[in-house]
Parts: C-alpha cells; structure tokens; sequence
C-alpha cells in the first residue's frame, strides 16, 4: 500500500477520514465502541501520521483511500470525515465507494472568510521563520473548541508538527478529482460547530443546503474538531446514524 492504514472489527465496513490538522490519531476516542460493531478502516494521507511522501509521481489522497478500500475487500463504505477529510469522502461518494456519509465540520469552495485568512498569514508567519512548535501550537489554539482538555490539545499539535515535519519542504505532484454536490444522492449528516471559524459554520449549511439527501446538525458547544472535543457524544451520534 502507498498509505497506511488501520483496520479493526468485523461487520458493514466503516471509513474514518482526519482532518488536516490531525492523523488518524484523532479516532482512536471512538474506536472501542465503533469496532464492536463495524469493519473500521482509518488511514493516514501521504504527509501525515505514519505516512511519508515516498513517490514523486502524480497521486491523488481520493485515490490512496481507494487503494485501501480495495485491499480491504470493500467496494463502497459509510465514510466518516473530518475537515479535509470530507473533501475526499465527497469525491469517494461522487465516485460511488460510499454508502452514507458524515460530514463533521466540512470546508467548501465558498470564498474564505476574513478569520480563516488571518489564521492563514499568522501559520504562514510562523512557518516562514521556522517555528514548526509554535505553528502546531497556533492550530490547536484555532482549531480546538473550548471543551478541549489539555491532553487533547497537546495531541493536535503533536500531530500537527508531525505533518509539518514530513511536508515541509516536500514538491509533491497532487491532483484532485472533482466532485458535484447535487449528484452525490447518498444519505449525508452534516455537522457544523458554533465556536468554528465562519468559513467553516458557512460550509456546513451550504452543503446540507445543497446536498440532495443531507441533514445538518449544529453543536453549540463544539469547535472544528468535536469528535476530540466531547468524544462520547460524537462517538453516540456516529453509532446512531451508520
């Protein structure tokens, strides 16, 4: 395989996708209860967690997912996504690999928002000077609500400065399949946070909008990542809908 992955349980096979700025760390709140259950399957994309970039070639992340859903047996699986990772669930589900899909705290194509450029140039600021720590330790300060616990943003910035080690100074050939909203028919959960960036408050509500079988829900207690945030709820709410 060109991606790592983790597969675990048995049953329906269940597809978990991390944000950019986690690994596929970020599960492993839910996984106890999520593999009792299901086939879980949860790689890391090239330049995160245990992945490197190892090929110079063209590549897409949609399909290193797909190569591990084929080696796993699995033509189609309810794909669970964070952030980036709803991209590529989106672009799996336009390709016909999902059964159902949730869809917490999606980006869109939507213009960004004032909050999201500034967290941009102040990342970009402090990368420019070499300040990998103090970058990672920015994301977790935006990306993570304020139900966070200090162990859970010590995480996001380990696995953050992990990224940035591996992609830093890295030219990688990366394209990206293109995806329709109105042609993706399979159930969708759409989940949004009240204490995100606008951008991305605006993204889910887009996409329930514009989604044709999609349901949106919002937390007003959650930031971008609420699955590390309230784990047992997210870990509820994903049992109750797959």
């Amino acid at each position: 395989m060109t991606i790592w992955y983790g597969a675990a349980g048995s049953g329906d096979p269940v597809l978990l996708l991390h944000a950019g700025v986690a690994d596929s760390r970020m599960w492993e709140p839910q996984l106890a209860e999520l593999t009792a259950r299901f086939r879980v399957i949860s790689p890391d994309y090239r330049g995160f967690g245990h992945t490197p970039y190892e090929s110079a070639g063209p590549f897409s992340t949609c399909g290193d997912v797909a190569d591990v859903l084929d080696a796993e047996g699995h033509e189609r699986a309810a794909i669970v996504a964070s952030s980036y990772g709803c991209r590529i669930a989106l672009q799996l589900a336009q390709q016909g690999r999902a059964t159902r899909l949730v869809l917490l705290n999606p980006g869109s194509d939507l213009p960004r928002t004032d909050d999201l450029r500034a967290f941009g140039a102040e990342e970009d600021r402090l990368l420019e000077l070499g300040d990998i720590q103090a970058a990672a330790e920015l994301n977790a300060a935006t990306w993570l609500g304020p139900e966070a616990t200090d162990e859970v943003r010590a995480l996001v910035t380990e696995m953050q400065s992990r990224a940035f080690s591996l992609q830093l100074g890295r030219e990688v050939d990366e394209f990206e399949p293109g995806f329709t909203l109105a042609e993706i028919g399979v159930p969708a959960l759409v989940v949004g946070g009240a204490h995100d960036l606008l951008h991305f408050r605006q993204s889910a509500r887009h996409l329930a909008e514009n989604l044709p079988d999609a349901h949106l829900v919002e937390l007003d207690w959650a930031g971008h990542l609420p699955s590390l945030e309230r784990p047992k709820v997210i870990t509820t709410l994903l049992l109750d809908y797959l």
